[in-house]
C-alpha cells in the first residue's frame, strides 16, 4: 500500500484563516516537508498543534535532491504533508516536483484547501474575474521581463503577478510601456494582514506610486486588453512603430511582434510592411 501526499493551504497572513483540518493533518502527519520549518514552528505553535511526526526542509535550493527521499517515503505507505510559507504549495512555491514524481509512481496526491494570494488578490481587486491567467513572478531582468509581457499583451483575460517590492516599480513600468499607461490594474499589498493595501488605478499612475517605494509581499491584478477590430493599417505606419522601438533597444523580431499585437494584426502582415520598406529604400539608393 502506497501512502498518501497531502498539500495543505496554509495562511497567506491571519492565521485565523487557516482551514479547520490544517490542525488535524500537522497533528497526524508522519512525515512534514516544510518550505521554512521555523515558520512551520511558529504555525503550529499558534494554532495549539503538537506534530509528532519527523519534520524536514523541502525548499527551493533542496527541491531537487529531497524529492526522491519523500517518494520513497510516499511508496513505503507513509502520509506525508506538505506546507510552503503561504498560500498552497506548488503555486509559484516548492510543490510540483514532489507532486509530479509522486504522481509518476501511483502515490494518492490530495488537498487541503486554504488561503490563496491569487484568488484574494482577484476578489478584491475590482476588475473582471470570470477569466483569468496567473502568470507568476515575471522575469527580473528588464529585457526578459518585457518580452514575456509582449507575449500576453493582447490577452483579454485578467492577469495576476507575484512581484518582490524592491522590484515593482520596474515591473508596473514595464507594464505602462507594454500594456499601455491606461491600462487599469490593482496592487494588493500584505492580503489579510494587519497593514493590508489595495491600490488601485491605471498603469502608469501605479508605477508613479510604486517608484516612491513599497513594502510588503505584493500580488499585481492587471486588467485584459480590450476587445477591438484589426486597424486599417497603413503600412508605413506600421514601419514607423516598428522602427521607433528598434530604436529604443528593442530586436527587429520582438518590436514587429509588439506592434502586431497592439494593433490586432498578424505579425505577418506587419512583417511584411516593413520587408517592403527596407526594398524600397534599397531602390531608392543611388
Amino acid at each position: 500500500m502506497t501512502g498518501t501526499l497531502v498539500l495543505a493551504g496554509t495562511p497567506i497572513g491571519d492565521v485565523a484563516d487557516a482551514p479547520p483540518r490544517l490542525a488535524a493533518e500537522l497533528a497526524a502527519a508522519e512525515l512534514i516537508a516544510a518550505e521554512d520549518t521555523r515558520r512551520l514552528r511558529r504555525l503550529t505553535q499558534a494554532l495549539g498543534v503538537h506534530t509528532t511526526g519527523r519534520v524536514v526542509s523541502y525548499f527551493e535550493a533542496n527541491e531537487s535532491a529531497r524529492t526522491p527521499e519523500l517518494v520513497e517515503a510516499l511508496a513505503g505507505g507513509a502520509r506525508v504533508l506538505l506546507v510552503t510559507d503561504a498560500g498552497m504549495p506548488s503555486v509559484s512555491d516548492p510543490g510540483y516536483r514532489l507532486v509530479a514524481a509522486a504522481v509518476e509512481r501511483g502515490v494518492k496526491v490530495t488537498a487541503v484547501p486554504g488561503p490563496s494570494a491569487v484568488l484574494t488578490a482577484l476578489a478584491v481587486s475590482g476588475l473582471p474575474v470570470d477569466r483569468f491567467c496567473f502568470e507568476g513572478f515575471p522575469p527580473r531582468k528588464q529585457g526578459e521581463r518585457l518580452a514575456r509581457l509582449r507575449e500576453v499583451a493582447g490577452d483579454r483575460r485578467t492577469l495576476v503577478y507575484f512581484e518582490a517590492p524592491h522590484r515593482l516599480d520596474a515591473t508596473l513600468a514595464a507594464m505602462a510601456e507594454v500594456f499601455g499607461a491606461d491600462r487599469r490594474a490593482a496592487v494588493c499589498r500584505e492580503l489579510t494582514k494587519t497593514y493590508e493595501e489595495v491600490k488601485r488605478g491605471p498603469l502608469g499612475e501605479l508605477a508613479a506610486w510604486a517608484a516612491e517605494g513599497v513594502r510588503g509581499e505584493i500580488t499585481i491584478v492587471v486588467e485584459g486588453a480590450a476587445e477591438r477590430g484589426p486597424e486599417e493599417a497603413d503600412p508605413a505606419e506600421l514601419v514607423r512603430r516598428v522602427r521607433a522601438r528598434e530604436e529604443a533597444g528593442e530586436r527587429r523580431k520582438e518590436a514587429i511582434a509588439a506592434v502586431a499585437a497592439a494593433a490586432g494584426l498578424p505579425k505577418r502582415q506587419v512583417f511584411d510592411a516593413v520587408v517592403a520598406a527596407k526594398n524600397a529604400e534599397g531602390t531608392a539608393s543611388p
